[in-house]
């Protein structure tokens, strides 16, 4: 008698519309993350507030659209990559993020919010009599 962990685990690639679709809400996140690094400055604290309730209804109403935990974890890679490649400074001198509270509020709050928001999106679960999942 074997166990079920001992089995290999068999994924199936996703279609090529669920991969474009993962896509967009990576590019989409990042487009949030600079509107937020742009906003959230200006208005403080509304602009903080605005900036992460943006994040987080893109991440979950992503991960509603999609049915899945990818659909919420691919804005959030977007956001996150877009907003610490905003942190560096250049060589000009120019950054977009000051060193105050409220950027680290930004950055600590939308990082925390996006785990908030993966955890939260809806699994898909497997149809059929057998299925124990739902109960």
């Amino acid at each position: 008698m074997s166990s079920m962990l001992a089995q290999p685990l068999k994924l199936k690639r996703p279609s090529a519309l669920r991969a474009l679709a993962y896509l967009g809400l990576f590019v989409l996140g990042a487009v949030v993350g600079v509107a937020g690094a742009l906003v959230q400055p200006a208005w403080f604290p509304g602009g903080l507030l605005l900036a992460l309730a943006g994040e987080a209804g893109l991440l979950l109403g992503a991960g509603r659209a999609t049915g899945s935990r990818a659909g919420a974890v691919a804005p959030a890679g977007g956001w996150m990559i877009t907003v610490i490649l905003l942190t560096a400074s250049r060589p000009e001198g120019d950054f977009v993020f000051g060193t105050g509270a409220a950027s680290y509020l930004f950055l600590l709050g939308g990082m925390a919010v996006a785990v908030i928001c993966a955890t939260l999106a809806p699994l898909r679960q497997p149809g059929g009599d057998g299925v124990r999942l739902a109960k």
